[in-house]
C-alpha cells in the first residue's frame, strides 16, 4: 500500500487505520528494540571494570531525536547511547562505543526497517521465529539475540498481565460489546478463541475492558472473565451487545443479571441467510434491513411481522430465528437514536480485529498462548488511541442515570404545576 506522508510526519485524514497501527507500532517497538539492544551491549561488557571496580561501559544518554522515513510513514526515534567512561584506561582509539545494528547512525530512510518493524509484533513473540525474520530482511540478526527478544516478549506479556489486573472501580462502562474472535494463530487448543470485552465510558469514549482466551467461547470461560471484571470493581453495564453464542449470555445473566441484552444484527443476518436458499437471500436480506434500520421500535416490530408473513409458510424455522429473539434484537431502540448505529452490532470489535487479522494471518503461529495474547493486546493498545467516541457522547451519562428515551429521543420530565 502506498501511503502519502506529510512533511511533519502526519498523514492525510484518509489514511487507513491499519497504516496508523503500523506507524504507532513501529515507533513503540523500535524504541523498545533499541533499548533492548543497548542493554544487551552493556550487559555483555559488564565484566570490564576499572581499578576501583566500576564498570567501564555505561549508558550515556540519548542521541538527538531524528525521523526515519519508512513505508509506514515518518517515525521519530531517539537512539540510546552507550560508551566507555572517561576514566577508562584504554587509549582513546580503543575505547568502545555502542553502534546500533538495528538503526545505524547514518540511517534516515530505510525500506528494510519499514518491512522489519511490523514483524516485531508478529515474529518477535517467539525468539525462534524472530531472529530468522530479521536475517531474512537485514542479512543478520541485527544485534537482537534470542535473549534480547525473550526480554522484549516478557515485557509485552507483563504489560498485558498488568492490564488484566488493573482496578476497574473508578471506571463506569455504560455499554459493552462482547465477542469471541477466532484467529489464524497457534494457541494451545485448536478451539481456543480470544474473548474480548470493549466498553463505552460515561463520557462516551470507547475502551478495551478485558481480553483473555477461552475454550469454545463456553459459558464458564465468559463467566470467568466477567467475574474477574466484577471482582476488580466493574459496575453492571446498562446494555451488552453480542452475537448469538449462548455462552456469553448465560454468563452475563449470572454475573450481571440486570444488564439488558442486544443481539448483533450482522451475526443474526448471516445466521438467517445461511438457512435460506440462495435465490431467496437477496430479498430476505432487504427485509431484515427494513427491521434493523427502521424509523423506531414500532416500525421495526411491524417489519418483523412483514418478514413473518413473507417467509413463515415456507421457512417457519428460519422466521423463528428472528421472532424468538425479537426483544433482544430490538432493545437498542430504547436508547438514544444517536447511539443506535453503535449498538446494533459488535462492529467496534470486528473492525478492530480485522486489522489484527491482517497482521497475524501471515504467520504460522506466535508461539505460546501468553505470547499470542500479548501480541494481540499490543496491536489493540495501538489502535485504541484512535477509537472515536460514540455519537452524542453527553447522552451516555443520561443512560446510566436511567433517563427514558422514546423513539430515540429524550423524554422530558413533566413538572407538576402548582395552582
Amino acid at each position: 500500500m502506498l501511503t502519502v506522508v506529510n512533511e511533519d510526519g502526519t498523514t492525510p485524514s484518509g489514511s487507513s487505520l491499519l497504516d496508523e497501527i503500523v506507524r504507532e507500532g513501529a515507533r513503540r517497538m523500535l524504541a523498545a528494540a533499541l533499548e533492548a539492544e543497548v542493554n544487551a551491549y552493556i550487559a555483555e561488557l559488564a565484566h570490564e571494570l576499572d581499578g576501583d571496580g566500576r564498570r567501564l561501559v555505561v549508558r550515556n544518554g540519548y542521541h538527538r531525536p531524528r525521523k526515519v522515513t519508512t513505508a509506514a510513514g515518518a517515525v521519530e526515534v531517539k537512539a540510546p547511547r552507550g560508551s566507555t567512561t572517561s576514566a577508562s584506561t584504554r587509549p582513546p582509539g580503543e575505547r568502545k562505543r555502542f553502534s546500533s545494528a538495528i538503526l545505524p547512525p547514518w540511517c534516515r530512510k530505510s525500506p528494510k526497517i519499514s518491512e522489519v518493524l511490523p514483524l516485531l509484533y508478529l515474529h518477535g513473540l517467539s525468539s525462534g521465529d524472530f531472529v530468522p525474520a530479521l536475517e531474512q530482511f537485514l542479512g543478520s540478526s541485527a544485534g537482537l539475540s534470542p535473549a534480547t527478544v525473550t526480554r522484549l516478549t516478557a515485557q509485552w506479556q507483563a504489560d498485558h498481565s498488568a492490564f488484566q489486573d488493573r482496578d476497574l472501580s473508578a471506571t463506569d462502562y455504560v455499554y459493552v460489546w462482547a465477542d469471541g474472535v477466532h484467529r489464524r494463530i497457534r494457541l494451545e487448543e485448536a478451539k481456543a478463541a480470544v474473548l474480548v470485552l470493549m466498553g463505552v465510558r460515561a463520557n462516551g469514549t470507547k475502551e478495551l475492558i478485558a481480553m483473555t482466551d477461552g475454550y469454545r467461547e463456553s459459558s464458564e470461560a465468559w463467566a470467568g472473565l466477567l467475574r474477574d471484571c466484577a471482582r476488580r470493581g466493574m459496575r453492571a453495564p446498562v446494555l451488552a451487545v453480542g452475537d448469538g453464542a449462548l455462552g456469553f449470555w448465560n454468563a452475563l445473566n449470572e454475573v450481571f443479571p440486570d444488564t439488558r441484552h442486544q443481539r448483533c444484527w450482522v451475526h443474526k443476518t448471516a445466521n438467517v441467510l445461511d438457512a435460506l436458499p440462495k435465490s431467496a437471500q437477496p430479498t430476505a436480506k432487504r427485509a431484515i434491513q427494513e427491521i434493523c434500520n427502521a424509523e423506531d421500535k414500532e416500525h421495526a416490530a411491524e417489519a418483523v411481522r412483514d418478514f413473518q408473513r413473507a417467509y413463515g409458510a415456507k421457512y417457519p424455522k428460519v422466521v423463528k430465528r428472528i421472532t424468538d429473539d425479537e426483544d433482544e434484537l430490538l432493545a437498542f431502540f430504547d436508547f438514544p437514536a444517536e447511539h443506535w448505529i453503535h449498538l446494533r452490532t459488535t462492529n467496534p470489535i470486528e473492525s478492530t480485529f480485522a486489522t489484527v487479522r491482517l497482521r497475524t494471518k501471515v504467520t504460522k503461529g506466535a508461539g505460546s498462548r501468553a505470547a499470542a495474547l500479548a501480541m494481540v493486546f499490543k496491536l489493540i493498545e495501538s489502535a485504541q488511541a484512535r477509537w472515536r467516541a460514540v455519537n452524542a457522547p453527553h447522552l451516555v451519562a443520561l443512560v446510566r442515570t436511567g433517563t427514558r428515551f422514546e423513539r430515540g429521543h429524550l423524554v422530558e420530565r413533566e413538572e407538576t404545576l402548582v395552582a
